[in-house]
């Protein structure tokens, strides 16, 4: 992989890891990924972070779907979980296909070098 990719998503990685949105699973993949990095178990721990990436950035109908829900409310509150749907709303309309908050836009981020990565 090129030096450039590499530090790209190197920084992309640490972004996610500071969202306060960021999974504890997804951190602990970034975190297992940095450590590899330069090591003979890089490759595979790429596979491993890309596979956890891609389970957990949330598709913007989901979002919708949770945030506008009961069990949506209960996990944000009521307030919060309608101003997410609003907003989720907006950026699908605006083609998003994703979740905006931090750790959803880093994983983006990252996922857009997937090909160059493996």
């Amino acid at each position: 992989m090129n030096k450039e990719v590499l530090n790209y998503v190197i920084e992309k990685t640490h972004e996610l890891m500071n969202a306060p949105s960021c999974s504890s699973e997804a951190k602990a993949a970034a975190q297992n990924w940095l450590d590899a990095v330069g090591t003979a178990n890089e490759a595979g721990e790429t596979k491993k972070y890309l596979a956890e990436l891609e389970a957990d950035i949330m598709p913007i109908d989901n979002l919708i779907g949770f945030a506008g829900s009961a069990a949506g409310a209960e996990y944000f509150g009521a307030e919060l979980a309608g101003n997410i749907t609003t907003h989720a709303k907006e950026i699908k309309l605006g083609g998003a296909e994703y979740c905006d908050c931090p750790a959803c836009a880093a994983v983006a981020a990252i996922l857009v070098k997937k090909a160059e990565l493996l």
